[in-house]
């Protein structure tokens, strides 16, 4: 995805942890965040206690989602997908893409990787990789003064 594109449908999923959500309950309420992550990803779960520390200091003002991203048959097992969520304190909706439905509207090829919209749904930043979370705040706080 390029700047400024807008946010793809999050529709297809295989299934949905915490609840579902669509692209139309994201926009025009607040910046969005999506994670993407696969329990086979070892700097995914390095990222998780960051990524869910800045979901619940920015709940009232950012939306976050994540997405299961599997890179190979073993990240394809619903319920070793659903524990990780629950073990790793992911509460909130959780995309599982087994079929690389999002991941492919997404364009994208890594995890741990980051989407920040804005309240309109149109990409403001990306980055991938295990680091960078002070970047990642930066631009969300960014986003989050443009409101």
């Amino acid at each position: 995805m390029k700047l400024r594109e807008p946010m793809p449908e999050l529709t297809g999923a295989t299934k949905w942890i915490n609840g579902e959500v669509k692209k139309e309950d994201l926009i025009g309420t607040k910046p969005t965040l999506i994670h993407f992550w696969s329990i086979s990803c070892h700097l995914c779960k390095e990222a998780m206690p960051e990524i869910n520390e800045l979901r619940d200091e920015y709940n009232e003002e950012l939306n976050v989602v994540s997405v299961h991203m599997p890179r190979s048959e073993d990240d394809l097992d619903l319920n070793m997908i659903e524990h990780m969520a629950l073990s790793h304190d992911i509460i909130q909706p959780t995309y599982v893409d087994s079929e690389h439905v999002l991941t492919n509207r997404f364009e994208n090829q890594y995890v741990p990787a980051y989407y920040v919209f804005d309240k309109e749904g149109k990409l403001r930043h990306f980055q991938a990789g295990g680091s960078g979370m002070k970047m990642l705040r930066k631009r969300i706080d960014r986003v989050l003064g443009e409101e």
